[in-house]
């Protein structure tokens, strides 16, 4: 079974925006046929992003509230204890959290983030995966 860290814009493509895309990936998670290790700090990126005026009217457009959101979080995603910074460094810092898990767990990320997706080969070095 996949061990996966998801970063928040994959959150939003699943649980707000229904990305067909991420269409898969919420089956898995439904069915329990991957494990997605998170840690506090990136529930607290999610919450405070929720709040950001155009992702609350998205929320409403979809019929959704920052809670669901949050519970669907909570039901998937197993916290765990935030690890030590990983050897790769990614240069916007609000990124690091998830490569320093996935790296720590040897997980595969799940980013759209034009810095994570950058850091593509010295991940790769990690022996860690990375899908966008």
């Amino acid at each position: 079974m996949p061990t996966l860290v998801l970063d928040t814009n994959i959150v939003l493509d699943l649980f707000v925006f229904a990305d067909a895309r991420a269409h898969a990936l919420n089956e898995h998670l439904e069915r329990g046929d991957a494990h997605w290790l998170a840690t506090q700090a990136m529930r607290d990126e999610l919450e405070r992003v929720l709040a950001y005026a155009h992702i609350e009217s998205r929320l409403g457009f979809y019929g959704l509230q920052a809670c669901d959101v949050l519970r669907r979080f909570d039901r998937h995603a197993r916290i765990v204890e935030a690890p030590a910074k990983a050897p790769v460094t990614c240069r916007d810092p609000d990124d690091q959290i998830f490569i320093d898990l996935a790296v720590a767990h040897r997980s595969m990320l799940l980013s759209k983030d034009a810095a994570v997706l950058a850091m593509t080969k010295r991940l790769a070095n990690s022996a860690l995966s990375l899908r966008t």
